[in-house]
């Protein structure tokens, strides 16, 4: 009598789990270094920006670490083929959502950060974070995470 293996992982949860973690880790590096104000990564920022940074409450922070710390989270746990992936980028979704939220209808945005790439940049990490929640979820039914 033979005897089958465990199932093998597609190809795409490892490509989704990887080029995700690269993206959640830069997030948590932009996260990191302008909270910690380390001057050689801000230089680069121009300074209406720095003092709008420096004006959000703090709780936002904590929704934006919400939003960094969950999706790297999730993809760390979507490495491991773990159900509770779908929490962590739930997670930081909801992170995104309020950080997001609140600086484009609750605030005033400084003008470079309303034009060209920087205007598409919250509603690209909203589509990535929506994209890896519903990539979790999807994987879950298909038996990929425990």
């Amino acid at each position: 009598m033979a005897t089958s293996g465990p199932a093998r992982v597609p190809v795409h949860l490892w490509i989704v789990g990887i080029l995700s973690l690269l993206w959640n880790a830069f997030g948590c590096y932009d996260y990191l270094m302008t909270n910690l104000h380390n001057q050689a990564y801000l230089a680069a920022f121009p300074a209406d920006q720095l003092a709008y940074f420096d004006s959000l409450p703090p709780w936002l922070t904590a929704f934006w670490a919400l939003g960094v710390w969950g999706g790297l989270a999730g993809s760390l746990l979507l490495l491991v083929k773990s159900r509770h992936a779908i929490l962590a980028f739930g997670l930081s979704v909801v992170g995104i959502v309020v950080s997001f939220g609140y600086q484009m209808f609750a605030t005033q945005m400084p003008a470079s950060m309303t034009e060209g790439a920087m205007k598409a940049m919250p509603w690209i990490i909203f589509v990535v974070g929506l994209f890896l929640l519903w990539y979790s979820r999807n994987a879950e039914k298909q038996g990929l995470l425990r």
